[in-house]
């Protein structure tokens, strides 16, 4: 069997450590970001940019099995999740057509900010998207662009990701972050190495023959308050001082379901935000 082909539009962060763990594999790995001499050794680098409907100069021309949009967006308004999500995707389904190419599947990396349930309840791919926010009307948005691309498309619903490199809510627990204890506000991460390694193994069940289903929701197993996180991260880190604010009520609170991929096979390296944060705290990932 000859080596898979992918091609990974918008490789940062979550793409380039998926393409780590694919050329592992012994895959063919495209990577298409402004950039390519950041792009993990081993990686075919098309430099591009998805915000332009100007096509890469160095496009491949070899068969493309799969792609993976995991864009970014640049700027965090309306028109830049508009231009990175809906119009980025729609370039690249473009630049396939132009060059003939007609992958067998697309995976779309998107957001459970799809989902707009705010009382604790616990939602799966088969719960109402009915997104409050703009960020995920545009992701619903684009989520059909590649549904109607007429190629077989998975959406892969990633939840916070967090990781080396993505340290937010460790410095504010430092400074002394408060949050609201009643009602809890419920948070879903994922650890962003088991994000990338998603994305791989739904690759490789493909590859294999495996039926994907049209949506898969990226999480750990554990969805838990953010009082129950940050008083962890407080005991861990050994901090003992409250910022003078007031505590911080976030809009939102749901709790993500991975029951669909765990049954497909899938299983998280960090189980919950408690794995996760003490092998980048011990420096282990």
């Amino acid at each position: 069997m000859s080596a898979p082909s992918v091609l990974i539009a918008g490789c940062g962060d979550v793409g380039s450590r998926l393409a780590t763990q694919l050329l592992a594999g012994h895959w063919q790995v495209y990577g298409l970001r402004r950039n390519v001499s950041r792009l993990p050794t081993g990686v075919l680098g098309v430099a591009g940019d998805l915000f332009s409907a100007q096509c890469p100069a160095d496009w491949p021309t070899a068969t493309l099995d799969y792609l993976v949009y995991s864009a970014a967006a640049t700027d965090h308004d309306e028109a830049g999740y508009r231009a990175a999500y809906v119009e980025g995707l729609q370039h690249v389904l473009g630049w396939l057509k132009q060059h003939g190419q007609q992958p067998k599947r697309i995976l779309f990396v998107s957001s459970s900010s799809v989902y707009g349930q705010q009382d604790g309840e616990w939602v799966d791919e088969t719960s109402p998207t009915v997104a409050g926010g703009y960020s995920g009307r545009l992701m619903l948005e684009a989520e059909q662009v590649a549904r109607d691309s007429g190629i077989p498309a998975s959406i892969v619903r990633l939840t916070g990701i967090y990781g080396p490199g993505r340290e937010w809510l460790l410095t504010q627990v430092r400074r002394g972050y408060r949050v609201a204890i009643d009602p809890p506000l419920y948070a879903n991460r994922i650890h962003v190495d088991d994000a990338a390694g998603l994305l791989a193994f739904l690759l490789e069940a493909d590859r294999r023959g495996v039926a994907l289903d049209d949506a898969y929701i990226g999480v750990d197993d554990a969805p838990a308050p953010m009082a129950e996180v940050v008083g962890w991260l407080r005991e861990f880190l050994g901090v003992t001082e409250w910022a003078d604010d007031a505590s911080v009520r976030r809009a939102g609170s749901k709790r993500c379901s991975n029951a669909r991929a765990k049954a497909l096979g899938w299983m998280p390296k960090y189980s919950s935000f408690r794995e996760g944060y003490a092998a980048i705290l011990e420096g282990r990932c």
